[in-house]
């Protein structure tokens, strides 16, 4: 448990770390790298775009990273979380006792370290649209990166095998002298970005499948059987009626009061 506990502080840090890093790149060294073409309008600069877009990405992953955090799912339970029997007087099946945040939290789906909160009823779609533009916004830093190496280097990466070559090519030369330190830096996070990306939308993926089907994590894992309905209700209990606001915007949880009650 004490391991848990202090995965739980160390994996929160280790996020935001890596977001720093990120914004620092991003602003500090692929910025200003697209600058350098004096052929591009002020309007349409790709400096501009490109800073546009990955503040939209990155705003929206720390916005619902902080409501995640913020919409704590155990807020449905009441004082029920400070009554040690527990089970006998919260008979709701989705409902679970957490150990590492020592809470009782209403429709439990998991508890995640990199928030160091649980994932339950109030803050699903945050945690959703969370991996969402995460997976993104590193994504899109992968791709930025590449293209700084690729002019800083003189790499090309028409061929296939190019990137799974990069590492091993560019620690080889680091030795030699032949590649700086920032340089370096910059290309183990490529596959940083690369590998965090992808692992986000896993996450997104199955656990937008999970709600189409009306489950959760802990009740897949339980074996705990669900009433079968609408996948478009199973939406709209979690992403709410303002779905297409939530993904252009961080907001707390707008779902609808009846999916709260529906294992009371």
């Amino acid at each position: 448990m004490l391991a848990l506990r202090l995965l739980n502080v160390v994996a929160p840090a280790y996020f935001l770390c890596i977001s720093l890093v990120t914004f620092v790149l991003q602003i500090f060294l692929f910025l200003p790298s697209m600058r350098e073409d004096p052929t591009t309008t002020r309007l349409f600069s790709p400096a501009l775009l490109h800073g546009a877009l990955f503040l939209f990405l990155s705003a929206n992953a720390l916005g619902n990273y902080i409501l995640v955090i913020q919409n704590s799912p155990d807020d449905d339970l009441g004082t029920c979380q400070e009554i040690s029997s527990w089970k006998a007087l919260c008979p709701p099946p989705s409902t679970h006792f957490c150990r590492v945040c020592a809470r009782v939290t209403l429709r439990h789906d998991h508890h995640c370290f990199f928030t160091g909160n649980c994932i339950g009823s109030r803050n699903m779609r945050n945690f959703v649209l969370f991996c969402l533009y995460t997976s993104l916004a590193c994504l899109y830093s992968m791709v930025a990166g590449v293209a700084y190496i690729s002019a800083v280097l003189s790499i090309s990466f028409a061929h296939p095998l190019a990137f799974l070559t990069l590492l091993p090519t560019s620690i080889s030369q680091f030795f030699s002298g032949a590649v700086l330190g920032s340089e370096m830096f910059v290309i183990l996070m490529l596959y940083l970005w690369f590998a965090v990306g992808l692992a986000c939308a896993g996450f997104c993926c199955h656990q937008l499948l999970l709600i189409l089907r009306g489950q959760t994590r802990h009740q897949v894992r339980k074996g705990v059987a669900v009433r079968a309905r609408p996948w478009r209700k199973n939406l709209q209990e979690v992403f709410g009626k303002r779905w297409l606001l939530g993904l252009l915007v961080p907001m707390f949880n707008v779902g609808s009061e009846s999916s709260k009650q529906q294992d009371n």
